[in-house]
């Protein structure tokens, strides 16, 4: 145990700073702090040093330079069991200070505000950051608390003991310490780079900090443990079910970069995932008609999937959902009677989402490593086909080759898509062939009693061989959307031009591994 006798406290949010004032002063602590703070702390009727007393220095560089002083340093770093360094601050006039209450400029919230880049440069805070590492470094002698996040605990624990702190506490400030000047230095870089990226090569490192954590049940199995690291209230409203799990999480995600194909201003769409693939997609007059459209596409797969909407659930398009198990259902809203409805399930997640984006990178640890890339962002248009035989599809068979494609971007690879009229037929997903995939879509679009005349099929990637389009059109399917990029491109272009299948490429290739 150590008393905490002397004290410096700077900080730029003083919310909830007052109890702990009011316990050190209770405790006869000697309180030394600068500006704002300093005028904070005397307004509650403590007794407060000015540093520049301290230091015999005034604060310079229009506050620049504040607390950058061997006094203020000196009263940090000393060690109490090393007699040098007690020496030295009794020659030198250095008060031992046993506890550091500093936190940063607001850094983040700046870059976030779209300020000016000057402004932003002034909120890389230096004398804080400092405090923070000398104090964390000294963790024997000196409790450091670098956040207003940390002010209830802090206060908790000097009542507790009487002004007094142990040394797990002092430690466990100090990696809370380093928590907060890693994620701030690294939010720093990133912004810095980002301006140097401008003008010419980023410097390529990898740093990504988050500090908000979510234990999961466990991870993709029970043998294996698992955390998500980010902030979900960010994203989702939880208004029902039990806790998220691992896998939950990456269907969800998932499910978000799917429906995001099907803006709400353009109409409603509903989509059912399991194991990330839809496994039902459907556009509808409205979302209730839009869902049981997507649950024709394959109701035993639906079983126990995730489900997501680009619009409200209203009342009628709750009472269907009602009548499936499903693990998630998320949408921009939830009317009040809707929402009693889909209540009725003790278990089932459901998760109101909010306007975030995603952002644009995605990120995939493997072997010793980290693979970085661009999301693929990239969504056809008509405007982006080119026709690639005789007959050019209709103005119909053009829509439903966009959604089809839509929904084949976001498909296991290898894939195939079957779709018509803003409707998911089938498709095969995850195969080690082409033909397999097509082959798995037919089948499945068969049992579920679609008839695949005048339907559309979508190919993540090229065809090396006429032989899927030979399949396809057996099967009566008249239009195809690919990439195009084979060296046999002509060989599937000749038998569409044989057999009267509208063929178009898109020269984007959207394999997803």
């Amino acid at each position: 145990m150590k008393k905490v006798e002397s004290a410096l406290i700077s900080v730029f949010y003083k919310d909830n700073l007052a109890p702990i004032v009011k316990l050190l002063q209770e405790n006869g602590v000697t309180i030394y702090s600068t500006g704002g703070t300093q005028s904070f702390i005397e307004e509650l009727g403590a007794e407060v040093t000015a540093v520049e007393d301290l230091t015999s220095y005034p604060s310079i560089l229009g506050g620049r330079v504040k607390t950058l002083h061997p006094k203020i340093f000196g009263g940090i770093l000393n060690r109490g069991d090393n007699e040098q360094d007690q020496a030295q601050i009794a020659e030198y006039g250095i008060p031992n200070i046993d506890l550091v209450i500093v936190d940063l400029y607001p850094f983040e919230e700046t870059v976030a505000s779209g300020a000016e880049h000057q402004a932003i440069v002034e909120k890389v805070d230096i004398g804080g950051i400092s405090l923070i590492r000398a104090a964390a470094k000294n963790y024997k002698d000196t409790l450091i608390v670098s956040s207003r996040e940390q002010y209830d605990e802090v206060a908790s624990i000097l009542k507790e003991k009487n002004g007094s702190t142990d040394l797990k506490d002092r430690m466990r400030f100090a990696a809370k310490a380093f928590d907060i000047s890693s994620h701030y230095d690294s939010k720093i870089f990133d912004y810095f780079n980002s301006v140097v990226a401008e003008e010419e090569e980023e410097i390529p490192a990898f740093k990504v900090s988050e500090r908000s954590s979510k234990p999961m049940r466990y991870g993709e199995n029970p043998h294996q443990n698992g955390k998500f690291y980010g902030d979900l209230s960010e994203m989702f409203d939880q208004l029902h079910g039990k806790d998220v799990s691992y896998n939950n999480l990456v269907d969800v995600d998932a499910a978000v970069n799917l429906i995001d194909e099907f803006p709400a201003a353009e109409g409603a769409a509903f989509a059912i995932l399991k194991h990330t693939n839809a496994c039902g997609v459907a556009l509808g007059s409205d979302i209730k008609d839009a869902y049981v459209k997507a649950l024709a596409c394959d109701p035993v797969s639906a079983f126990g999937g995730v489900l997501i909407a680009n619009q409200p659930i209203t009342l009628g398009a709750a009472e269907e959902i009602h009548k499936l198990f499903c693990e998630v259902v998320i949408a921009p809203g939830f009317d009040a009677d809707a929402l009693e409805v889909l209540k009725g399930k003790k278990n089932r997640i459901l998760l109101n989402r909010k306007e975030l984006s995603t952002g644009t990178v995605q990120y995939k640890s493997l072997l010793n490593g980290v693979l970085v890339q661009d999301k693929d962002l990239k969504t056809e248009t008509a405007e982006d086909l080119k026709v690639a035989t005789e007959k050019a599809p209709s103005d119909s068979q053009i829509n439903a080759l966009l959604f089809a494609n839509k929904i084949c971007k976001h498909t296991k690879s290898n894939a195939i898509v079957l779709a018509k009229d803003g409707q998911l037929f089938a498709s095969g997903v995850g195969q080690t062939s082409r033909v397999d995939a097509l082959n798995q879509a037919i089948a499945k679009a068969k049992s579920f009693g679609f008839d695949l005349s005048e339907a559309v099929m979508a190919s993540d990637a090229f065809f090396p061989f006429p032989d899927c389009v030979e399949l396809a059109q057996k099967e009566g399917i008249e239009a195809v959307i690919q990439p195009g990029g084979s060296i046999k491109d002509q060989e599937s272009v000749d038998f569409c031009n044989s057999n009267g299948v509208a063929m178009v490429m898109t020269g984007v290739r959207h394999f997803k591994h």
